[in-house]
């Protein structure tokens, strides 16, 4: 394995490796075969505290910083497992800690952080939207003490497994936004009771294992006490938000590029081809060590990220540049992996053409390379918006 003497939070990773151990490459094939949620493994994270490690500890969480966050899941992905089941665990609740009552933070972070509740599922997109969050549809009418919404999303993770939901809703359509930012308000909607009362969740297969999700809102009543901050404020609330996930994302994919690595290293050392290893051949090491300047890069970005995200200065570049430097490395480190193995790299049994296909999500969500790029452009270098 590669040479991790400087990394932070050292014990928090040792702990994640261990408890990773638990759950080898065959708890994960098997689950991916039957497209199973790995309700075991996230049960294991919750009691040991991993996924509460950004909720402060008045509210029974660890009260660490992002960068603590990110080590965990940088540490799941690099022993094989995939954080992608319960990662939102860690950001989603930020709406919530940043904007929410003090009676909404005292009676859902606390059961948010012993695991009694599940707040996983964050509703954005839409399938008429995309990235253009500006024009989601789902609306929520105000109706005395309750807001009635109706509309639909699409790309919704966990939202089967999640009794809590972030959701961003339009309060006031488009067209009389002062900005078409504007008029946009986050609700916390309780999926236990919203199911079968307006709310149908309808699972969409895909090629990976990533319990995704299609909803369908028709008069959902949420208690207008469900509303966090102010009303047509929402798309404020959330930007940080997505700010931390795609910090954590990128983390994510710095655990894959080291799995990939990993298992690179030690076939090519391992594997003997015409009487020698492989690993010999400038042809196979090559790219093992152009995927490790990679991601060495990548992984300072998303430091660099964490940083800024935990003093509490703008970081909307960094968080992009760092989400698409990790998945970049990653998605290189993937495929330099299954060249090396040859054919043993589509053999299930190896779990490199699972992680294979896991990492490779991290291309178009939760935001795609071509609109990182598009902000780094207009925002970074001034160049004219293409769109």
């Amino acid at each position: 394995m590669l040479n991790d003497t400087t990394q932070i939070f050292p014990e928090i990773r040792e702990a994640v490796r261990r408890l990773c151990a638990r759950f080898p490459g065959a708890y994960w094939r098997a689950l991916d075969r039957e497209r199973q949620y790995p309700t075991e493994f996230v049960t294991a994270l919750t009691e040991a505290g991993f996924l509460s490690v950004l909720i402060p500890e008045e509210y029974g969480g660890s009260g660490l910083g992002l960068a603590a966050g990110a080590a965990v899941l940088e540490e799941i992905h690099r022993a094989g497992c995939n954080g992608g089941a319960c990662h939102a665990q860690m950001y989603t609740m930020g709406t919530l800690l940043a904007h929410g009552s003090p009676a909404q933070k005292q009676m859902y972070l606390p059961k948010v952080a012993s695991g009694e509740l599940r707040l996983q599922a964050f509703g954005v997109t839409e399938p008429d939207a995309g990235t253009d969050t500006t024009r989601i549809a789902t609306f929520a009418r105000r109706e005395g003490d309750h807001y009635v919404v109706s509309g639909k999303k699409l790309w919704i993770s966990r939202a089967e497994h999640s009794d809590l939901m972030v959701l961003l809703c339009r309060t006031t359509a488009r067209a009389d936004a002062a900005k078409p930012s504007d008029g946009m308000s986050v609700l916390l909607v309780d999926m236990r009771e919203a199911v079968g009362n307006g709310l149908t969740i309808r699972p969409v297969r895909t090629m990976i294992n990533h319990a995704t999700t299609e909803l369908f809102f028709e008069d959902l009543r949420v208690p207008v006490a469900n509303l966090i901050g102010e009303e047509g404020q929402g798309f404020r609330y959330i930007l940080s938000g997505m700010n931390a996930e795609r910090i954590l994302i990128a983390s994510e994919c710095i655990g894959d590029a080291k799995f990939f690595i990993d298992r690179a290293s030690a076939y090519a050392k391992e594997r003997q081809v015409f009487g020698r290893p492989i690993g010999e051949n400038q042809g196979v090491q090559f790219p093992i060590a152009r995927a490790y300047v990679q991601m060495t890069a990548a992984s300072h970005m998303v430091d660099r990220a964490a940083a800024l995200f935990e003093a509490g200065q703008p970081c909307g570049t960094e968080a992009n540049m760092a989400k698409l430097a990790a998945s970049e490395a990653s998605w290189y480190a993937a495929d330099m992996c299954v060249q090396t193995h040859g054919g043993f790299g589509f053999a299930e049994e190896y779990d490199i053409e699972r992680k294979f296909r896991e990492t490779r999500l991290y291309q178009v969500a939760p935001i795609s390379t071509n609109l990182i790029l598009s902000h780094v452009a207009t925002h970074v270098l001034d160049l004219p918006k293409s769109f």
